[in-house]
């Protein structure tokens, strides 16, 4: 990746901020997560996940396979989480989201993720989720049993069939992700999707050229629209 920029902010309800995240200056990999748990302990969770992830892509990021690299890294994330929670009780609810992008030393792209944190392809006009969220709803639209439309406004559209901190969290979804020079990659926080449709974060891509900028004004505009829950947003530009 050539350049990138982030944001983040507890939005207009919260009173703390429970995601993290972490971009590579080299801009061999970026992380998002999007903690739970009530108290510190979504911070706790999101902070040791994001860690844990970047400790291992930073160890294994020339030796070991990417996609084999990312597994890798998620589960040690899940296993630290556990690690916390048996040392901790009262953080044993603590949980995170997870998404990753990695680089590879041949300049091939991944993802993996667990949750519903997101990741985005723009390209030109057109943007892309890459992911699918691991939540109730996401799989009652694959089975076409609600629209789009219907999930947004679904009572049970936060609830998680996966996330870190759980002993049957399962290996995350990791796929290669196409990318050419030019392209766009936005990791962000449900915090984001959960004000802004598709369609307008979109928008703003296009109208707001400074990439620098641009994570601050998608935030400004999730917090105008109801800032219900901590905003994250990460954009990797592809060289």
């Amino acid at each position: 990746m050539r350049r990138h920029a982030s944001a983040t902010d507890p939005g207009k309800i919260r009173n703390s901020n429970q995601d993290a995240y972490y971009c590579d200056p080299e801009g061999r990999f970026f992380i998002v997560a999007d903690g739970m748990g009530g108290h510190a302990a979504g911070a706790t969770a999101s902070l040791l996940a994001v860690e844990a992830i970047r400790e291992r892509l930073e160890r294994g990021w020339k030796t070991v396979p990417a996609p084999k690299l990312l597994s890798e890294a998620v589960e040690a994330a899940n296993d630290a989480i556990l690690k916390d929670q048996r040392e901790n009780p009262e953080r044993a609810d603590m949980g995170t989201t997870v998404v990753a992008v990695l680089v590879d030393p041949n300049d091939n792209c991944w993802s993996a993720h667990i949750g519903d944190s997101r990741l985005y392809r723009l390209r030109g006009s057109e943007m892309q989720q890459m992911t699918e969220d691991h939540t109730l709803v996401a799989r009652s639209i694959r089975q076409g049993e609600l629209t789009h439309e219907q999930a947004r406004a679904h009572p049970w559209r936060h609830i998680l069939e996966r996330c870190l901190g759980r002993p049957d969290s399962g290996a995350p979804s990791v796929q290669p992700i196409t990318v050419r020079p030019g392209d766009r990659l936005l990791l962000c926080s449900d915090g984001l999707t959960e004000e802004l449709e598709d369609e307008l974060i979109a928008e703003y891509c296009l109208k707001v050229t400074d990439l620098e900028e641009l994570p601050n004004r998608l935030i400004e505009a999730a917090k105008e629209r109801g800032g219900r829950d901590n905003i994250t947003v990460v954009i990797a530009e592809y060289a």
